[in-house]
């Protein structure tokens, strides 16, 4: 049996128990820098998209999974995007939604179960993030993680009246 889980967090399928939580982080202005969202969801809207999140995702392109702690507390959420088998390679986010769970391991050790559930199950040989310049406790993670940078996107972002630099960052199946 696939087990997703390390020794703080286990990764799981989306529910439709997740619509509250769902809805609440998808609607926080405060992320919406990090997944390009300019207009709030409705809970109608995200109820199809957990109705719909069992689809394949050879057909969608996409995986999305809840990132729990051990009291099973929905503490994020994960994402493989833009995934491409031809070759090999798909994008990873994440989100952690409260600021007393960031910062503890949590973020880490949900990348490190993801990459390996990528690697071996998906057999993906690259996984691949953008990451603002400005966020340095994710790029800490993804670097001790074994991502390296290898571009810059200068003003890539339009944000709060500014443009932000992004980071493109790689990890290749060992």
């Amino acid at each position: 049996m696939l087990k997703l889980s390390g020794k703080q967090i286990y990764l799981r399928a989306l529910e439709p128990t997740d619509l509250d939580f769902l809805y609440h982080l998808e609607n926080d202005t405060d992320n919406w820098e990090l997944s390009g969202t300019q207009t709030p969801y409705s809970k109608a809207v995200l109820e199809f998209y957990l109705d719909n999140s069992h689809r394949d995702i050879y057909e969608v392109k996409q995986l999305r999974l809840c990132i729990c702690n051990a009291s099973e507390e929905v503490i994020g959420l994960i994402d493989l995007f833009d995934f491409d088998p031809k070759n090999r390679k798909a994008g990873l986010g994440l989100i952690i939604k409260n600021q007393d769970d960031r910062n503890k391991g949590f973020g880490a050790e949900a990348i490190s179960v993801f990459c390996e559930y990528a690697f071996s199950i998906l057999n993906l040989h690259q996984v691949y993030a953008n990451i603002l310049e400005s966020n340095t406790n994710s790029i800490k993670v993804f670097e001790k993680l074994g991502f390296t940078a290898v571009g810059l996107k200068k003003d890539w972002v339009f944000s709060n009246g500014s443009f932000k630099n992004e980071i493109l960052y790689q990890k290749f199946k060992s």
